[in-house]
């Protein structure tokens, strides 16, 4: 069989490299199959399509390419060794192309496959390692990728397709997201174990104004909070230190460093006392998101489900603001 170029105009070595690879991709796997039989029909057989398509790919494909990729002799053909050094390439990107289909389908198989879940600092030390064992009991083989991070580092891998949920505060309002209030948390304002409060259970947070606060970095959900609060009570609290996790704010307290608003610690800090703020109302809502119009992995859909189901019962009672 003898093939005749056609007139199309071959890429010159100057295209663009994204349109060589739209032109060639579709092609590789037809290229390996009669690489590897060295024949075309018994190729297009493995293939399932027609002999004159997959002759006609393979001079198409030397057209685009400008070069030669088989001898041939009848439909048997042979690798010239430029076809010898394409095919390396060839089976290799077809392999990638294979691993990356087997992981994809691994992700999305109901019963093993993969969600990825972000979440704050301060949710990590009880509440998610608490909802991961409940949902585990009826999805045992579900695997995890966890993000710790703030709020809005947070939405913005959303945004970027790294997460596929995250439970976050405040409740993110945005037209490219969905988010569902779970529970609200309170906050107290934690003073050191000798501070002039100390021995008070309950305290108005304008009580504060003349206090130094430490705080969690502007960016931050609680941040924001703090500064609401601290307006709402009349006044803007001086800042001691800026940092990037509750418990060493904590930590910074019991030092005699300032005061601060925090959620409840898991395990009791000594040398802080947690006074309830009665004025205004200390809490902070805590909620799930997921980007708006991307379609969920049913493992995915199953973990959303779950979550929503604990709209109420997320934070245990002692946590929760009421």
């Amino acid at each position: 069989m003898v093939h005749e170029y056609r007139s199309q105009p071959c890429l010159s070595p100057n295209s663009n490299e994204e349109d060589m690879g739209l032109l060639l991709a579709p092609r590789l796997a037809y290229f390996a199959a009669v690489a590897r039989h060295e024949h075309v029909t018994r190729a297009a057989a493995e293939l399932g399509v027609p002999q004159s398509t997959l002759s006609r790919a393979m001079v198409r494909l030397e057209e685009d390419l400008g070069v030669s990729l088989f001898a041939r002799k009848g439909r048997t053909v042979a690798l010239t060794p430029a076809g010898r050094t394409f095919l390396g390439s060839a089976e290799r990107a077809l392999g990638e192309v294979e691993k990356a289909a087997d992981s994809v389908r691994a992700d999305a198989d109901p019963t093993a496959g993969k969600v990825a879940f972000g979440f704050l600092h301060t949710m990590g030390s009880e509440t998610v390692p608490g909802l991961i064992r409940a949902f585990r009991v009826d999805h045992p083989r579900i695997r995890f990728t966890l993000v710790q991070n703030y709020g809005e580092a947070m939405i913005e891998r959303l945004r970027a397709g790294d997460l596929d949920l995250c439970l976050t505060s405040p409740v993110p309002d945005a037209p490219d997201l969905v988010a569902r209030r779970l529970d609200e948390q309170r906050l107290r304002l934690v003073v050191p174990d000798d501070h002039r409060l100390a021995g008070r259970k309950r305290v108005r947070l304008a009580e504060a104004a003349d206090e130094t606060f430490v705080t969690l970095e502007p960016g931050y959900g609680l941040r924001r909070i703090t500064d609401d609060l601290c307006a709402e009570a009349g006044f803007t609290p001086r800042i001691a230190f800026e940092g990037e996790e509750a418990e060493t704010l904590r930590g910074l307290v019991a030092a005699g460093l300032g005061v601060a608003l925090l959620p409840p610690p898991a395990v009791p800090r000594p040398g802080v006392v947690e006074l309830n703020v009665t004025a205004p109302r200390a809490v902070r809502e805590i909620g799930v998101a997921w980007l708006d119009g991307h379609p969920d992995t049913p493992p995915v859909a199953a973990f959303k489900k779950f979550l929503l189901s604990k709209r109420g019962t997320l934070l245990p009672e002692w946590d929760r603001g009421r």
